[in-house]
């Protein structure tokens, strides 16, 4: 009974990034998402309570910060590390057309459970500052300053990089694009890591 449920919420989960992908978010709703998983749309109410819960699962799935691998780093390795890290957010954020499109959509968003998931974000966000704080050459203001600009830059490239081609002449549409970047957060990376 247990695994039923599991393998019908991991459908309905799924269903949500597939019509996201197909048909855009804004036509996103209980009866289509119970239609592409092939279970009834009760289903959703029971395990998610609402279309809002079953967006929530979604995200919290699938959110790069919300399972950022934040690991007690090796200390001989410090920068390494870092920008391991950098290119794995970059990967998961250029690889889900569906997140993208929902962070997108987060931007305009009051909703409880966006708050709920931005609460989530922040704590594991300043959960990693605290992490690498103490491997800095910069002092801690100036480490969360760099840090934010870099997750947004990576965040924001990757929304737009759907619609746009260039962004300050790189394509960031191209794995060399993404690479030319990667190379500048390492280059960061050098400058504000010991």
């Amino acid at each position: 009974m247990e695994r039923d449920r599991n393998m019908t919420e991991e459908k309905l989960i799924n269903a949500v990034g597939e019509l996201i992908v197909v048909e855009g978010f804004e036509s996103l709703g209980v009866r289509k998402v119970a239609e592409q998983a092939g279970v009834n749309k009760t289903l959703i109410y029971r395990y998610f309570e609402s279309l809002d819960g079953l967006i929530y699962a979604y995200m919290k799935k699938y959110d790069f910060w919300l399972n950022a691998p934040l690991e007690q780093p090796d200390i001989s390795d410090i920068k390494g590390y870092l920008k391991t890290f950098y290119r794995r957010e970059i990967a998961e954020y250029r690889d889900n057309t569906a997140l993208k499109r929902l962070k997108r959509w987060e931007l305009s968003s009051d909703k409880d459970f966006v708050v709920k998931i931005r609460a989530q974000r922040e704590k594991s966000g300043v959960q990693f500052m605290e992490m690498i704080s103490r491997y800095a050459k910069v002092d801690k203001e100036q480490l969360q300053a760099i840090s934010t600009l870099i997750d947004a830059g990576i965040a924001y490239l990757a929304m737009f990089a759907e619609n746009c081609k260039m962004y300050n002449d790189i394509d960031i549409q191209s794995d060399k694009g993404w690479a030319q970047i990667a190379k500048g957060i390492d280059a960061l990376i050098d400058i504000m890591i010991k």
